[in-house]
């Protein structure tokens, strides 16, 4: 390979490597080899060969009659985290209830912004504005440890580099709807257990989605 061909591939090579490191191509993202030479201006050449250095350090797996895709994340990893977040986090939006008119109005609004990001839907842009929303609920928890426990889920997430709207797209759409479930309890002043579960469900509805796509790319 010449090196002007070599400098094409390493071009592409950081171009992809930066997008799967920002979440913008999170895990299962489907790469499409001939979508990133055109919008890189090069050929498929420095692409794929771009795509198989990241084959070799682990971001990228290649399956047949799939392609590639950005690499999934450790399964028993992502359930433990999801599994205890649904528990702390539940347990924090219903230690903050009731929550004040105005915050309840903020996280209407970013609700209808959620709303808003399905139909031209941007994986990156709807997993922010969902953590927007849910850490509107119990920013202002009462119990700094539990609110901890729940940071820490959270960044924990985010160092898995997942995001399951990327790759279940329909599970954004559920979750929308649950997120009006949540805030009409939290209107109407349920009572803390409702609010509590409500919440925890929400959780493990997105893990069972995740689950469900993996056992059939696993099938």
């Amino acid at each position: 390979m010449n090196s002007h061909a070599l400098s094409k591939s390493q071009l592409a090579y950081q171009w992809i490597k930066a997008r799967i490191g920002d979440g913008t191509f999170s895990p299962g993202y489907r790469l499409v080899l001939g979508q990133i030479a055109q919008e890189l201006g090069v050929s498929v050449v420095p692409v794929r060969e771009a795509i198989r250095l990241l084959e070799a350090e682990g971001l990228v797996t290649f399956e047949r009659n799939v392609g590639a895709q950005v690499a999934m994340v450790d399964e028993i990893e992502y359930q433990h985290t999801m599994q205890t977040l649904a528990l702390v986090e539940g347990y924090a939006t219903a230690l903050t209830a009731p929550l004040p008119p105005k915050t309840i109005a903020t996280a209407k609004k970013l609700n209808a912004e959620l709303t808003a990001c399905l139909d031209d839907f941007e994986p990156k842009r709807f997993t922010s504005l969902n953590r927007e929303f849910h850490w509107a609920l119990f920013d202002a928890c009462p119990n700094p440890q539990v609110l901890d426990l729940v940071n820490r889920g959270w960044n924990r997430l985010s160092g898995l580099r997942t995001s399951t709207f990327s790759f279940v797209p329909g599970r954004a759409h559920e979750s929308v709807r649950e997120h009006d479930r949540i805030l009409g309890l939290l209107e109407q002043g349920a009572p803390a257990s409702e609010i509590e579960q409500a919440v925890r469900e929400h959780r493990l509805a997105t893990l069972d989605a995740f689950l469900a796509y993996q056992a059939e790319r696993h099938a």
